[in-house]
């Protein structure tokens, strides 16, 4: 017998909302969640923009929102600007007690995946688990069919010894100075005396040197005036940031085994952000009717495609963004791009822009060498020299 119609391996973001999603509308079939670690979700904080979701998909993660804001600010060297764009962020101890709660015994921790296929999982135990069909959602996988950019960052959260006076978030600080690449700091108020933190790199590598960071998030507070009185809790990540690749290839590699999140290539190609996509995606299979393995495939498959050909735009942003100019000069990008109309911005990270947002993000004089500028846009088989 099975031992599920469905198993997914990996409890992260991904895994996780489709699980309770298919709980909730499909309470039929029998799930397994598996993860490696201690807890769903690891150690994580999640964000997104108001006008990135649906107000149905608003309402139904609604549980999982630890904290909205109506609005966040950015700065720039010669900008600062407040955008009235809602803006909420889920936090994995929350993710973690609401799942729990929702699929009981469905879920398994500490347990690891050495082999998945389309039917079939085996553990580091030995023991070897069956069902219908098998999702995998562990994460960025190793391949030479993208070629990347990355954006790594180190976060904590902290308790002040007096109240921040923030309101809403700053998404972007790049008045700090640069370095590896474009950098900024992001910072969340949680409550009237403790702040989220992150020291954040849009860089060529993915090395992270931690000690830095750490260096550079308290000397930011301290010139912010902040005193910190505790740390009480740090979070670090590398997101990949696509310049170019060969997905149907990306997706040959996995052998017919459907994939969720960062595995299937779902994630806002500029920004990073993962969590609309994986909203989108669990709606996108809650509708079907097949629920076998080489459906699910097909499904994950294709949908990830769809959103590939959609997305090429931003692929070219991000080559200019990586390889025009200096990397200290990068911030120059995004500046540019937050003197635009906030409904644009808003199109902008729900990745829906229109034909005109496009000519209207590239008009203009580049703020960038305008040789190298030409050089990015024309670049778009990186991926290829990746392989040499």
């Amino acid at each position: 017998m099975a031992d599920a119609d469905l198993i997914l391996v990996g409890g992260g973001l991904a895994n996780g909302l489709l699980a309770m999603r298919l709980r909730q509308q499909r309470p039929d079939l029998r799930l397994l969640l598996l993860e490696q670690g201690e807890t769903l979700g690891g150690n994580h904080t999640w964000s997104f923009h108001q006008h990135d979701l649906s107000p149905t998909q608003h309402r139904w993660l609604k549980p999982l929102v630890g904290i909205h804001w109506p609005g966040y600010e950015v700065i720039f060297p010669d900008i600062n600007r407040r955008l009235d764009s809602g803006y909420a962020s889920i936090f994995s101890e929350r993710f973690h007690q609401h799942l729990m709660a929702e699929l009981g015994d469905g879920v398994r921790l500490r347990v690891a995946a050495v082999d998945v296929e389309p039917q079939r999982v085996r553990l580091a135990s030995g023991e070897v688990l069956h069902a219908g069909a098998v999702i995998d959602g562990r994460g960025v996988r190793q391949t030479r069919q993208l070629a990347l950019g990355f954006q790594k960052f180190l976060g904590q959260e902290v308790r002040l010894e007096q109240p921040h006076g923030l309101v809403e978030p700053i998404i972007m600080d790049a008045s700090v100075a640069q370095h590896d690449g474009y950098r900024f700091v992001y910072v969340l108020p949680l409550s009237a005396d403790t702040l989220l933190i992150e020291d954040t790199y849009y860089a060529d590598g993915d090395a992270v040197a931690l000690d830095t960071l750490r260096d550079n998030i308290a000397r930011y507070a301290s010139g912010r005036g902040w005193a910190i009185a505790e740390m009480l809790r740090e979070e670090q990540g590398v997101l990949p940031i696509v310049l170019s690749g060969d997905l149907p290839a990306f997706w040959d590699e996995v052998r017919g085994v459907p994939q969720t999140g960062l595995a299937a290539a779902l994630f806002h190609p500029t920004t990073g952000y993962s969590l609309p996509d994986a909203v989108r995606l669990a709606d996108h299979l809650i509708a079907l009717d097949r629920w076998d393995a080489a459906s699910l495939f097909e499904a994950t498959r294709d949908y990830s495609l769809a959103q590939w050909r959609q997305r090429g735009f931003f692929r070219l942003l991000n080559r200019m963004l990586f390889m025009a100019g200096p990397a200290d000069r990068r911030w120059a990008v995004m500046q540019r791009f937050y003197r635009l109309r906030e409904p644009l911005i808003q199109r902008f990270y729900a990745a829906d822009l229109t034909t005109w947002d496009r000519l209207r993000i590239v008009s203009g004089k580049p703020p960038v060498p305008v040789g190298e500028a030409l050089r990015a846009l024309a670049a778009g088989n990186l991926h290829h020299k990746d392989k040499r």
